[in-house]
């Protein structure tokens, strides 16, 4: 690294909200939730077969906005936006992946949903977690049998993956009471989203 990219990387600074002068967290926080509407984490595969989820999702639930728009202020900044449906790509769709980017979603925006996707013809329904570690251990010369939670790591059955997701984020502390938690399978071929879990939150 050069002397002018150590330069630059330290004016990035700037760029940061709790480094601004007269920073307050909890105003900044209420400036997020007024400027950015999302309601809805949608938890879906990488898979480029699944990319439509989020738009599709957006006709299915009601009061949902995908892509929506960006909004800019006078000066041409980007200052917030109109979707309402924030997606949360990990492999397989899988919730363990996604508790981070929920309990952050909820701080900032106040999501009050959350959808979980898997679909159909996955990747991931191609191998078992033995298989996985097995194979990584041969190729790669590293066990992870502990790394990872093994329900975690393959869909061998899309109702019974669904079941267990939707029951690791309601036991997550990091997922509040209130929140409505949904486990949805997607049809890649068709684009048709079958609801099979509705676990509602508590009311506040």
């Amino acid at each position: 690294m050069s002397v002018n990219d150590i330069k630059n990387a330290a004016e990035f600074g700037r760029f940061v909200y709790s480094n601004g002068p007269g920073y307050d967290e909890p105003t900044v926080r209420a400036a997020f939730r007024n400027a950015v509407p999302l309601k809805t984490i949608a938890i879906y595969c990488y898979d480029p077969r699944a990319a439509e989820i989020p738009s599709v999702l957006a006709k299915v639930l009601p009061d949902e906005i995908y892509p929506g728009e960006v909004i800019y202020d006078a000066a041409g900044k980007k200052v917030g936006g109109t979707a309402t449906i924030m997606p949360v790509v990990v492999a397989g769709g899988r919730a363990i992946d996604a508790l981070r980017s929920i309990t952050i979603g909820h701080h900032l925006f106040g999501v009050t949903n959350v959808a979980v996707v898997h679909h159909t013809n996955c990747g991931t329904s191609s191998f078992t977690a033995p298989g996985l570690i097995k194979t990584y251990l041969a190729e790669e010369g590293e066990d992870i049998s502990t790394v990872y939670e093994k329900d975690s790591l393959a869909i061998a059955n899309l109702a019974e993956t669904l079941d267990h997701d939707v029951k690791l984020l309601r036991a997550s502390a990091g997922i509040p009471k209130s929140v409505n938690i949904y486990g949805y399978v997607f049809n890649i071929d068709t684009d048709e989203f079958t609801l099979l879990i509705s676990d509602l939150g508590t009311k506040q």
